[in-house]
Parts: C-alpha cells; structure tokens; sequence
C-alpha cells in the first residue's frame, strides 16, 4: 500500500496559521489545546488469545485554538510580525478588478 500523503507543522507555524485565521494583529500567541477527560471499559487482549475488560482513561482533544501571552516564550509567535496590519496602499494593490 502506497504511503499516504502528509504535512507536519511546528507549534509557532500552527499558531502563526491560527493568529492569521483570526485576524490578529498584536500581541504573542501561541497554540491552546484542550484535553477531555473520559473513562470505559475496553476489552484487551490476554497472553491466552482471550480478551478481558480493563478500566481505560479516554482523553479527546476537545478544541484547538491560540492563546495570548504576557511575554513571548519559544512557543509563541509574534502576531505584529507574523500578520502585519495592510496599509490602504495595499490593499489597493491586492484587490481583484
């Protein structure tokens, strides 16, 4: 089977992706991501072959989002550099006829 395509990101090109997304433009941001907590009883296989039901935590990743910092840390990015805010000159220039 033929290897699937994939793209990796850093922790700074996430939150430099995300504080665009927002429109962001001041302040150091970086990634938030929110954890769930959950609990079940999942069959695990034995050194028999057999299955036996085992008390299992079950963590979800419940949302994803940017964070403002205080200070800048190595995780944070830069939102004045990494999202300039457009002077009127060019956004004249970007627009579509």
């Amino acid at each position: 089977m033929a290897e699937k395509e994939k793209r990796l990101f850093t922790h700074k090109e996430l939150a430099a992706l995300l504080v665009k997304q927002a429109g962001v433009h001041e302040g150091h941001w970086g990634l938030l991501v929110e954890f769930g907590l959950g609990a079940a009883n999942i069959p695990i296989a034995g050194s028999d072959g057999g299955f036996t039901l085992k008390p299992a935590a079950i963590i979800p990743v419940n949302s994803i989002g940017i964070l403002k910092f205080d200070e800048p840390t190595p995780l944070t990015v830069d939102a004045a550099q990494v999202n300039p805010v457009s002077t009127p000159s060019e956004k004249r220039r970007t627009r579509k006829p």
